[in-house]
């Protein structure tokens, strides 16, 4: 069933877990983490990134993503992450995303702030619930840069006070926080200050936190982040690189003369997203 962001969001801080949001680089992908979600009968987050648009277009992916949601038997947000533009989160709204990140963590405080407030109005008249940022993961979306883990000083963590301003002006309903993560791959072991998140949860009116960078990160440190608070993390290079890494042990165990069916690694790379997702979902709900 298709629910909104702030919906759902309220589902985790219920059962004081996180959602699993998982990026749909392509319907293999939606098809795995909603057959995950479906077998373990938790709630999901499925997210378009606008730094995917040159893989699949949102024009083309997005309404498959609310079509699958709604008929899927637990609750599903269709959420946008790390929209960059006011107007590519129009482009969402309109499709039927029922959650939209506003990324401006790049801008000015200003900047950002005033976008958030335009996005948040944006979004309000959809009945879709909205994320922002707040500091800086130190790279971006894509993974793009030369560091990652505790050797990238381009990082900025999230102040509380600055946070509570924020949220209390724009009225967002989940807000991104840096407290250590990083996207994409970690060259070295991530270090996690929790006492950001608790922090920015004291002073915004426990705020759902939001965890961007998630994979890679230990189990333990996952719990210690959501027993701190984070309710939503978002989780897609390590489910990605399982499914090629499936693809590459399948075409080595091919005889050379036999022919390589795409439709065939198709279903490899499906099985094994869908397994990887379970675990991080069953992490994240605290599983044992």
């Amino acid at each position: 069933m298709l629910v909104t962001l702030k919906e759902i969001l309220e589902i985790a801080e219920k059962k004081k877990i996180a959602i699993g949001s998982f990026n749909a680089s392509g319907l293999e992908a939606i098809e795995a983490e909603l057959a995950a979600a479906e077998e373990l009968q938790l709630p999901i987050i499925i997210q378009f990134a606008q730094c995917h648009e040159p893989w699949v277009p949102l024009d083309t992916i997005g309404p498959i993503m609310v079509h699958m949601a709604k008929r899927a038997s637990i609750p599903v947000c269709v959420h946008l992450d790390h929209g960059e533009t006011l107007e590519y989160l129009a482009k969402a709204l309109e499709i039927g995303f029922t959650g939209i990140m506003y990324d401006g963590s790049v801008l000015s405080y200003e900047e950002n702030l005033a976008n958030t407030k335009k996005a948040v109005a944006m979004a309000r008249k959809y009945g879709a619930g909205v994320e922002a940022e707040l500091g800086s993961m130190g790279r971006r979306e894509s993974g793009s840069g030369d560091h990652s883990g505790e050797e990238d000083e381009t990082k900025i963590y999230t102040d509380s006070e600055q946070a509570s301003s924020f949220v209390t002006a724009t009225g967002i309903d989940a807000l991104a926080c840096s407290f250590g993560t990083t996207h994409g791959i970690y060259l070295c072991e991530p270090r996690l200050d929790f006492d950001v998140v608790r922090n920015v949860r004291r002073k915004c009116g426990n705020i759902p936190i939001v965890m961007h960078g998630g994979s890679g990160v230990s189990t333990e440190d996952y719990h210690k982040a959501v027993e701190a608070g984070v309710r939503k993390i978002n989780y897609f290079t390590y489910m990605d690189k399982a499914g090629g890494n499936a693809v590459a042990d399948y075409l080595a165990k091919q005889e050379k003369k036999e022919p390589i069916f795409f439709s065939s690694m198709y279903m490899v790379a499906r099985e094994a997203m869908k397994e990887n997702v379970q675990s991080a979902m069953q992490t994240f709900a605290l599983v044992k």
